[in-house]
C-alpha cells in the first residue's frame, strides 16, 4: 500500500491498495480515502504501519483490542501479513480508519455508455464497518 504523503497533516488523505490481502472489500489498485486521527472500533478498516517495518503502510480491518493493540486481520483468508503472522499493532501505529475507496477507470479503453454509466455508480463506495468480526474470532 502506498500513501501520498508520509506523515499525515490533515485529518483526510488518499492512500492506494497494492495486494490482495483486503479482497474482496478492497482490490488491489483501489483509492482510499483514510481519515487520520479518528476514534477507531473492532471492525473498522484501518491504514497502520506494520509493526516489524514501520515505514510500510498497511491497510487491514481491526478485529479487536488486546493486551499490547489491536489484533488485525485481512479480509482475505488465504493471504498472509497480518496479526496471525505479526501478533497485535500497538495503537500508536494505527493511522487512521478508511472511510471510503474509489475505483479509478482503466486508461486506453472505449467503454459503451451503459459500462461508463455502472463505472459511475459503483465507482465510489463507504468502506463499512463490519461488527460482526469481533464475534466471528471468539467463536474459532
Amino acid at each position: 500500500m502506498t500513501d501520498q504523503g508520509r506523515e499525515p497533516m490533515r485529518p483526510f488523505g488518499v492512500a492506494e491498495v497494492m495486494g490482495l490481502s483486503m479482497v474482496p472489500t478492497l482490490l488491489q489498485g483501489d483509492q482510499l480515502l483514510v481519515h487520520y486521527g479518528t476514534d477507531l472500533r473492532a471492525g473498522d478498516v484501518a491504514v497502520l504501519r506494520h509493526p516489524l517495518q514501520q515505514d510500510l503502510l498497511i491497510v487491514k480491518r481491526l478485529v479487536e483490542r488486546r493486551e499490547g493493540g489491536w489484533w488485525v486481520l485481512g479480509d482475505n483468508p488465504d493471504a498472509e501479513g497480518d496479526s496471525r503472522v505479526f501478533g497485535t499493532v500497538p495503537a500508536e501505529l494505527v493511522l487512521g480508519r478508511v472511510r471510503a475507496r474509489y475505483r479509478p477507470v482503466t486508461p486506453g479503453r472505449r467503454r459503451s455508455v451503459g459500462v461508463v454509466l455502472s463505472w459511475l455508480v459503483s465507482a465510489v463506495r463507504p468502506v463499512l464497518c463490519d461488527r460482526s468480526v469481533s464475534r466471528r474470532l471468539r467463536a474459532r
